[in-house]
């Protein structure tokens, strides 16, 4: 947890901020400003001034604001600033919330701490974790009383964490030196109704509700998507996991509607169960709670779940490979008996029955968290299979690793109501920012049409800002005209011939950019012996390595090219001459028979609307800038785009997929234009 509060630079004669009794975006971010002052290498930005005066208003005359504003402008000043403004000012407290965990560690060790002591204005700012995040050190203590029935080889783990647990100044998970196994910290983080509160002996050092003081008294507050969406739904209902606060700043805004259909749908898998189970009971180590006492029944009930799990998932997945041609795994109610939520409802009474027979109140806690979540886990499984909301799609995913995973998973067609309902109509003042909102090049509110349809904002301002690059300077997108449509069968034998092309160019340096993993992995294995022969370092997402160590070996070796999928598309910055060139094997429409897009396109069509140019080409045309916002992320780079979709240049709706991008150099490879 970090705090700013009050800092001041030592010896310099810069104005302060709020001796100026009014904000100014030109006095702290235009030229001879405090920025300008303080950092001889800042460059004054118009589209920044812009923005932070937009920011300004939409915080002080409260009112919804959408800004896109696009690589380089230097966004979280832009509303930074204001946002100190406004807590100066007393006037309440606010939210900051991003997507990628590398700008809350920007914002929070770097940004933010520069403002403050520029500015020389008091205020606080902290970074709100989720409760999980947290060591328990109650918990801790009754996980090393009990080790030898609740771990195997984990123990060591846990004595690591105990070790740690002695000098951490914050407790929380990103301080630990390195991730101890899933199990073990399971077994020791705060959790909401596994706690004493002020009744625990380690409430006063407890790492969770210091941190919830801190927060407390925190002006500006710092967090994800994911906890801002579980926050403002509990706030619905009853005190919310964040403390009050009065304006949401929302960076990275163009992923709310993928973080909001995750929060309000359902995601079990076989997994889910199995790793539930084993925390109670593993029949194979004969570790876990129930090792302990008079808890034979409950053993009976874990092993009778498992093998009612075992055929339930069974069903799942012989439905799904019959089904899967016709349905693409969209299941309609009942799709399966349900011969599982029985046993799951048995072995929950029959753990209550354990929790009030207990005179030990950590393992009555214990005890709770477990009844917590087989009731969740019976819930969501008696939903999925009665399917009662009209409104949410249903589906079946099976992914093939080295072990088979069986998801049951549903989601909203439309999040909007929900967005709406719980954030926008609750907070009079909600910025939305990020390089891509808009999806055309229509005049300013209209190009933001989709976005807020797809999030449910009604009322709003919008802002579009360029970028300050020059991208005519910087850039050369080549679209390569004559390879066959990305779904022919001749299109990747032709596409690796024009990517070994384009790498040879630039030397390396260079992301493939796929929609698709087996396209992946099946244009990896025609390359990998020329990327070798050529010296070039094949780096391949999904081959166990995570993406911050693929970004890590992809910077530090020159000549390295990286496959990679949907994550790479956006959130990744990579400046430099190391990433020189930007390969886009397809444009990126989202796959139509996909159970939740089907339901989209269905609905729609309902409305008698096409749902081709009102759903499908809009979010491809986001994703494509977010693909060709990889390359360019300084002043000085430089470096080429080459898209081998021809129907970029020969389908009419290829001009709006550029009329979407900065303007830059075009050259269409064809063999009539010899180019």
């Amino acid at each position: 947890m970090q705090c700013y509060c009050e800092r001041f630079l030592q010896g310099m004669s810069l104005i302060s901020f709020r001796e100026q009794n009014a904000f100014d975006a030109n006095s702290v971010l235009g030229a001879g400003g405090l920025v300008a002052q303080a950092y001889g290498g800042f460059e004054v930005r118009p589209e920044q001034l812009d923005m932070a005066r937009a920011v300004k208003g939409a915080l002080r005359r409260p009112h919804h604001l959408a800004v896109e504003a696009g690589t380089g402008v230097g966004k979280s000043f832009a509303y930074l600033v204001p946002a100190i403004d406004y807590v100066a000012a007393k006037e309440g407290k606010v939210l900051i919330s991003t997507y990628t965990i590398t700008l809350q560690q920007q914002l929070i060790n770097k940004d933010i701490p520069f403002l403050a002591e520029i500015l020389k204005t008091p205020f606080s700012a902290h970074l709100a974790k989720g409760r999980g995040n947290y060591l328990c050190t109650r918990r801790l203590e009754y996980a090393l009383r009990r080790q030898k029935g609740l771990f195997g080889d984990e123990v060591f783990d846990l004595a690591r964490i105990s070790e740690w647990s002695k000098n951490t100044q914050d407790g929380s998970l990103s301080d630990l030196p390195s991730l101890p196994a899933p199990a073990v910290w399971d077994a020791v983080r705060s959790e909401h109704g596994n706690c004493r509160g002020r009744k625990c002996k380690f409430f006063g050092k407890c790492f969770y509700w210091q941190a919830r003081r801190a927060l407390k008294t925190a002006d500006i507050i710092v967090a994800n998507h994911a906890l801002l969406f579980s926050d403002l739904v509990l706030k619905q209902q009853t005190p919310g996991i964040l403390p009050a606060y009065r304006a949401v700043v929302i960076d990275e805004a163009h992923n709310i509607e993928h973080v909001a259909e995750d929060h309000f749908g359902i995601d079990v898998s076989n997994y889910t169960i199995t790793y539930l189970l084993r925390a109670l009971y593993n029949t194979r180590t004969h570790k876990g709670l129930l090792t302990f006492g008079e808890t034979e029944q409950a053993r009976g009930l874990v092993a009778q779940c498992n093998e009612s799990a075992k055929v339930f998932f069974a069903q799942v997945r012989a439905w799904y490979d019959h089904a899967k041609a016709d349905t693409n795994g969209r299941a309609h109610p009942g799709f399966v008996d349900d011969n599982i939520t029985d046993p799951v409802r048995s072995l929950r009474l029959e753990l209550a029955k354990l929790a009030k027979k207990t005179d030990n109140d950590d393992e009555k806690l214990e005890f709770g968290r477990y009844i917590d979540r087989c009731k969740t886990l019976e819930v969501q499984l008696k939903d999925f299979l009665a399917q009662p909301k009209e409104d949410n799609v249903y589906w079946v995913e099976v992914s093939q690793g080295r072990r088979m995973r069986t998801a049951l998973r549903s989601a909203p067609i439309d999040v909007g109501p929900h967005v709406k309902r719980c954030l926008f109509d609750e907070y009079a003042s909600v910025v939305m920012t990020s390089a891509t909102l808009s999806c055309d090049g229509r005049t300013e509110k209209e190009g933001f049409e989709f976005f807020a349809s797809r999030t449910g904002l009604e009322e709003f301002e919008a802002l579009k800002l360029g970028s300050p690059f020059d991208y005519k300077r910087q850039v050369t997108m080549y679209i390569e005209a004559d390879l066959p449509n990305p779904n022919h069968a001749d299109f990747q034998p032709r596409a690796v011939e024009a990517i070994k092309k384009y790498l040879l160019k630039t030397g390396g340096k260079a992301f493939v950019l796929f929609t698709s993993y087996s396209m992946l992995k099946g244009m990896a294995k025609r390359l990998e012996d020329w990327l070798s022969e050529n010296k070039m370092q094949l780096l391949v997402q999904g081959g166990g390595a995570d993406r911050s160590v693929l970004l890590e070996e992809f910077r530090s070796d020159p000549r390295s090219v990286l496959f990679g999928t949907d994550s790479f598309w956006q959130g990744v910055d990579v400046p430099g001459e190391a990433l020189s060139n930007v390969i886009i094997l397809r444009l990126p429409f989202a796959v139509p028979n996909h159970p939740l897009i089907q339901g989209r396109i269905e609905q729609i069509r309902a409305k008698g609307e096409n749902p081709f140019s009102k759903y499908q080409l809009p979010t491809a045309i986001i994703k494509f800038k977010q693909g060709f916002g990889r390359l360019i992320r300084s002043k000085t780079d430089t470096g080429i785009v080459a898209v081998l979709d021809s129907r970029l240049a020969r389908k009419s709706y290829g001009k709006q997929f550029l009329a979407a991008i900065p303007e830059c150099n075009i050259e269409i490879v064809s063999e009539q234009n010899h180019s």
